[in-house]
């Protein structure tokens, strides 16, 4: 968290900013660590009490930001030029909507991993939406910048079961205004937690993957270049988290499901296939990987003993 703010504080920009902090009721002495700073450019909006991290960033809204704002995690830090390579991005693509720079990816002891994939200077939201089908881009939370007019217009974070999938959606809207703009040049950093995934439980995964095809259902009507790539791309792209999904859930224990079960999943994905994609080939049950979390998952007995394998074989199968 230091390191974060200090890397904000350090920015190079001679314009003015602001540093808004929404420490949610932390017991670390965040707060009076902030506070010792006496930094002017920081303002503390403690929570009343303990939030969710879904709620604590819906936060964002109801405090009084500056004209652009960017987000960021408090492990994640910033070069000294961010703020400089943006305002030029700003200046070069006024009619923007969504900016964007390079950047690259550390662990947990702040050391590079790899940086991340090219992006192209603009890309109209058919385009952005394209490349998170096909995985060709790499997009997180940290990074972006918009006005905070926009942000507050469409809603901010939407209140996702969890934040996967939730980010796609601002990203999108935001870029469906007008356009993304993206610098070549790298200014920040993202810390990779390569087990966030794999922690989060399953039910609110696939709660916030179902919520994310009924936003693409709802996109699909706005724009024909839209419905043309989600019609093309979406297919694969539920059938490549059906199957993923379906095996997290066959790891879960009965108990946490919330009632869920691998046929009632794939039949959701099957049903959000077809309404987003008519005339899909997206046949769930013609994958072996699926087929067999199905026939598992039917069986008590196979499904016990697969939770017992998976307490000592923790690598992926079926993949």
């Amino acid at each position: 968290m230091k390191e974060c703010v200090n890397s904000i504080l350090s920015q190079t920009t001679p314009a003015n900013f602001n540093l808004l902090v929404l420490d949610n009721c932390s017991e670390d002495g965040t707060l009076d660590w902030l506070r010792s700073l006496q930094d002017r450019r920081i303002k503390l909006f403690p929570s009343e009490k303990p939030l969710t991290i879904e709620e604590n960033w819906g936060r964002i809204r109801s405090i009084q930001k500056n004209e652009f704002i960017t987000i960021i995690g408090h492990d994640d830090f910033l070069d000294n030029n961010y703020l400089v390579v943006m305002n030029d991005l700003i200046d070069k693509h006024p009619g923007a909507s969504l900016y964007q720079t390079h950047f690259r990816f550390i662990n947990a002891g702040g050391e590079v991993i790899k940086k991340c994939r090219p992006m192209a200077e603009i890309q109209s939201v058919a385009e952005f939406m394209e490349s998170i089908f096909i995985d060709s881009l790499d997009t997180m939370g940290t990074g972006y910048m918009m006005r905070a007019i926009d942000y507050d217009a469409l809603g901010g974070i939407q209140p996702y079961p969890n934040l996967l999938f939730a980010d796609h959606e601002l990203w999108i809207k935001l870029t469906a205004i007008s356009y993304k703009a993206t610098s070549v040049t790298e200014s920040f950093s993202y810390r990779l937690h390569e087990n966030l995934s794999k922690r989060s439980d399953a039910p609110r995964y696939i709660r916030a993957f179902l919520r994310f095809m009924s936003f693409l259902k709802e996109m699909k009507a706005k724009d024909q270049k839209i419905s043309d790539v989600i019609k093309t791309h979406a297919p694969d792209y539920i059938r490549y988290y059906c199957r993923s999904l379906s095996h997290r859930l066959l790891r879960t224990p009965e108990t946490e499901r919330e009632g869920m079960t691998v046929v009632s999943f794939v039949k959701e994905c099957k049903k959000y296939a077809d309404e987003i994609a008519p005339g899909n080939q997206f046949y769930p049950y013609q994958q072996f990987n699926i087929r067999v979390a199905k026939q598992i998952d039917n069986n008590i007995l196979l499904r016990k003993l697969y939770l017992l394998f998976r307490k000592f074989y923790k690598k992926p199968i079926y993949s």
